[in-house]
């Protein structure tokens, strides 16, 4: 005919574990781990839906609901993989976690509302994410993520020469949710006095709704100047800190959790768009 049709690939998104990775499909979940034996272990399931079609694809909406699904299969893949180990799975970012909570309370009870404030406040805020990529093989599976699921999209079998970086990666999130967090704390503290726990959580789910809409939006403007700037704190994030250079055996259990995924949508269909990397 002169002419290649067009592959229809699924559209993927993923997350990283200490020893393996975890991909979304459309309709269900795959993961791979290496374990302690050296053998690679395989699962996969289908997704759970935690809203209607309908509401899930409105905006405003559809980031949190997607978000909480993403995070309502950690505990599936735990279950089916007894071996698979969680990115927060270590006491140094438990620990983090626990110190950022105090710190950041302790910093709005004692010193007034303003920009400053908020800007340490949300840097402080990334410090549990920082000690987790401070294990070098979860930011090796990041990497792992982003090249077997750009190399899958661009029809490419080796991943290994595939960048590690994508613009799909949920890095692309951090610098407007935390703008938007700290702009709206500002705005909520000069309106309310005192303002509670869950006003507080509102602003910030309202700032992470914002933020996943400029998100689809770069996505679906790619390669646009404005889509390119959205894009580079995320690109510069995941060069510098948030991924690293996989090896071979890494690469090689990204493979397998590809090669489920693809074979457990294939077998159990579905058309709906899951969320980005």
């Amino acid at each position: 005919m002169g002419s290649e049709e067009k592959v229809e690939r699924l559209r993927l998104g993923g997350m990283a574990l200490r020893n393996g990775l975890l991909i979304h499909g459309p309709t269900h979940w795959a993961a791979a781990v290496r374990d302690r034996d050296g053998g690679i272990q395989v699962a996969s399931d289908r997704k759970p839906e935690l809203a209607p079609r309908l509401a899930a694809r409105l905006p405003g909406l559809r980031g949190p609901l997607k978000l909480a699904e993403a995070l309502a299969v950690l505990p599936l893949a735990r279950r089916r993989l007894r071996v698979a180990r969680l990115p927060f799975e270590d006491w140094r970012v438990a620990a983090a976690i626990g110190a950022t909570l105090a710190a950041t309370t302790a910093l709005r009870r004692r010193v007034g509302s303003s920009a400053l404030r908020e800007g340490v406040v949300q840097a402080i805020g990334a410090v549990p994410a920082m000690v987790a990529l401070m294990d070098r093989d979860l930011a090796a599976y990041h990497g792992v993520e982003h090249k077997a699921i750009a190399a899958y999209e661009q029809g490419i079998e080796d991943p290994s020469g595939v960048p590690k970086e994508h613009d799909r990666c949920g890095s692309n999130l951090i610098a407007p949710m935390m703008l938007l967090s700290a702009g709206g704390t500002i705005l909520l503290e000069r309106l309310v006095d005192h303002p509670g726990p869950l006003a507080r959580a509102g602003v910030g789910l309202g700032g992470a709704s914002i933020a996943v809409e400029m998100f689809v939006w770069s996505d679906r403007n790619h390669g646009t100047p404005l889509a390119d700037a959205f894009h580079t704190p995320g690109r510069e994030i995941q060069r510098r800190l948030a991924t690293k250079e996989p090896t071979p055996q890494q690469l090689e259990v990204g493979v397998a959790a590809l090669a489920e995924i693809l074979r457990t949508e294939q077998a159990g269909g579905g058309d709906e768009l899951p969320p980005a990397t």
